[in-house]
């Protein structure tokens, strides 16, 4: 089967979507005409109705034919009531076999029955009368299956098997090839009834008993001869189909293919870091709409993944060059004029540079934490109880002169996070407060909207309004001379931003005032 698929999908051409959209609407509107041609839909309508045709006038000239056979009573009975029946078809082009044409019939050296010919010679008015309507043959036969009328009269047709029914009792049809009929149309080739002949045999019944049976035929209406006296508005009818089927293309088009194009080149330009919003379309279809603001979304997405990579770079290159500078000067001093110097000098450039390279490994240690933040992805089933994780930070960051007092009101909710990463986040936190100068640091916890939330709130001098909007950029810190790097609230956001939380700096008449969101376990 993979051999297979591999075959079809190196010979399957690729198509245009308009090319497909127009093939299936032809396919789709083809398909009536495909059915009633090549699967005898409508030609065996036209042959199941020359076949109802022929039993109805095979029942109403056999019942005319018993009653004359009986003659009239002098106090005729009221007819029994019965019920009607809809009698099923038996005839189908695509199954019933055609026969060959009627064989002659056979010379025998009996007479027909004399009380079946008195019969035939009363109903032959009727027959006449009949056949110059319906254009059907109307034989009579006698009992034994020997013609009464017609040009072979006298001689037995007992031995078709349509004959042989009906002198069983039972009415029966059958398909013949018709050796009359001459090919005179360049159509006949759609039809496939235009060579055959219908004949149907139905007894008459007198006092349940087979007194003779009547043979009609009759060729069924070609389909090509419809065909052919419909052209003008069979032609006008594609015509209007066709042009119906253009305009319906045209509005695909115009609301599928032409958006997709349109996307299509707003992401290559993209990808060559050249951002173009795609031209909606005015004919607005639910998907397209959806799909252009995915794709809004994403261009958003990576528009700002650019910049903050960006930026990134620029912050990590400008807090890499000083620390780099000192110790790169520290070793040229050094080199050009550590023999001079004296050893409390040496010893001051030393601790220069060492200084300089912890800074640097904080730095890329933080680094580190940033990165594995920014591309977590938290688990589905993480949980975390909120008040075991608080009383842990509290326990580990109560000293002396620092206290965290926490105020739960009750409430021990769980939260959809990792217990290690919302310490961290509650650590850090308490961490800056701490080293800002605060002495007391409140937490407390309440529940809303699906929401757990966790405030902090410190004694200490607070953030100036002027840093507040960049409090969390990467590298913003007002303690770099204490050995800060500014990565521990963006890291601590990235890790809320996993779990689907976020962190956030509410205003505050003293001190800092932060407020950690996360989702609630239930």
């Amino acid at each position: 089967m993979n051999a297979f698929k591999a075959w079809i999908a190196r010979r399957w051409p690729v198509l245009r979507l308009r090319t497909i959209l127009l093939g299936t609407l032809v396919f789709v509107a083809a398909l009536p005409g495909f059915g009633a041609i090549f699967l005898r839909i409508y030609e065996n309508a036209l042959v199941r109705r020359t076949e109802a045709e022929l039993v109805a006038q095979g029942a109403a000239l056999a019942a005319s034919a018993a009653v004359v056979a009986r003659g009239l009573p002098s106090q005729p009975k009221p007819p029994v009531p019965d019920r009607y029946q809809d009698r099923k078809t038996e005839v189908d082009l695509r199954s019933t076999p055609v026969l060959p044409p009627r064989p002659h019939a056979r010379v025998v050296n009996r007479q027909a029955d004399p009380a079946a010919v008195a019969l035939a010679w009363r109903m032959m008015p009727a027959f006449q009368e009949t056949k110059v309507t319906t254009l059907a043959s109307i034989l009579m036969l006698d009992r034994q299956g020997i013609l009464i009328n017609g040009r072979e009269a006298g001689r037995s047709l007992a031995a078709l098997p349509e004959v042989r029914g009906a002198l069983e009792g039972r009415a029966m049809t059958v398909l013949r090839e018709n050796e009359g009929y001459v090919s005179a149309h360049p159509l006949e080739w759609l039809s496939r009834a235009a060579s055959i002949r219908l004949h149907y045999a139905r007894p008459i019944m007198v006092d349940g008993r087979v007194m003779g049976v009547l043979l009609v035929s009759r060729s069924p209406r070609a389909l090509f001869l419809g065909i052919y006296e419909d052209r003008g508005k069979i032609a006008l009818g594609v015509v209007a189909i066709f042009a119906m089927l253009l305009v319906l293309s045209a509005i695909l088009s115009r609301a599928i293919v032409r958006p997709i194009e349109a996307l299509s080149r707003a992401t290559r330009e993209l990808a060559s870091g050249r951002h173009t919003a795609a031209r909606r379309p005015t004919l607005q279809v639910v998907e397209i709409r959806a799909l252009h603001d995915d794709f809004e979304q994403m261009a958003a997405s990576i528009e700002k993944r650019s910049r903050y990579l960006r930026d990134f770079a620029s912050a990590v290159s400008h807090e890499f060059k000083t620390p780099l500078a000192g110790i790169s000067g520290a070793i040229e001093l050094l080199q050009d004029h550590g023999a001079d110097m004296s050893e409390a000098e040496r010893e001051r450039f030393l601790a220069n540079m060492a200084a300089d390279s912890q800074r640097l490994s904080r730095l890329v240690g933080r680094l580190m934490e940033l990165a594995r933040a920014d591309v977590m992805v938290g688990g589905s089933d993480a949980r975390a109880l909120v008040a075991d994780v608080i009383a842990a930070v509290a326990d580990a960051l109560s000293t002396g002169g620092f206290t965290v007092a926490v105020d739960l009101a009750g409430a021990a909710p769980s939260v959809s996070m990792d217990a290690d990463a919302l310490e961290a986040v509650l650590t850090t936190l308490a961490e800056n407060a701490r080293q800002a100068g605060a002495t007391r640091l409140d937490i407390t916890l309440a529940v809303a909207d699906g929401l757990v939330l966790i405030d902090l709130a410190d004694d200490g001098p607070g953030i100036p309004e002027g840093d507040r909007e960049r409090v969390f950029d990467p590298f913003f810190t007002s303690k770099r001379a204490q050995g800060g790097t500014g990565l521990g609230l963006a890291i601590a956001r990235s890790l809320l931003a996993a779990y689907g939380g976020d962190l956030g700096l509410l205003p505050s008449e003293r001190g800092a005032h932060f407020q950690v969101r996360c989702l609630s376990a239930g």
